[in-house]
């Protein structure tokens, strides 16, 4: 299935936005995330040390916050300036790229590859191995 593409307003830079055919040719790691889930936490705390990690340019890891289901309107900036993460992260339209990828739950994440086609979906209860061993798969590809 070709993945939904978005264009959403980046976390840190108001004035810019990000769409998913900007990493054309690319595999991307796509992740929706709150900041107040637990599953969320330890999971962005992994995605961070594989983009710190990471030496391809054939990746890219994006994060999506949601909005419509965060609690405060600022509770993603301060969990995200707070745990110093340096990985992408861009704003959801309330919950509409959110809804269009079917998410059910946070984390949400989807591997594409670099056609844009969704090729592996994990939900919040898939370990961090799966996820890298999948990535390993679909660079290879």
């Amino acid at each position: 299935m070709k993945a939904p593409d978005f264009s959403l307003r980046d976390m840190f830079n108001s004035n810019k936005t990000r769409s998913l055919s900007d990493f054309k040719g690319k595999a991307v790691l796509l992740t929706f995330w709150v900041s107040w889930c637990p599953d969320c936490q330890r999971d962005l705390a992994n995605k961070e040390q594989l983009y710190r990690a990471m030496q391809t340019d054939n990746l890219e890891v994006l994060m999506i916050n949601v909005p419509g289901r965060e609690h405060k309107n600022e509770a993603a900036d301060i969990y995200y300036k707070e745990n110093n993460f340096s990985f992408p992260s861009l704003f959801d339209n309330g919950t509409e790229t959110y809804d269009a990828y079917r998410c059910m739950s946070v984390p949400s994440t989807f591997l594409l590859n670099k056609e844009h086609e969704i090729v592996e979906r994990f939900n919040d209860k898939a370990s961090f191995q799966q996820m890298v061993s999948r990535i390993g798969q679909v660079l290879s590809e």
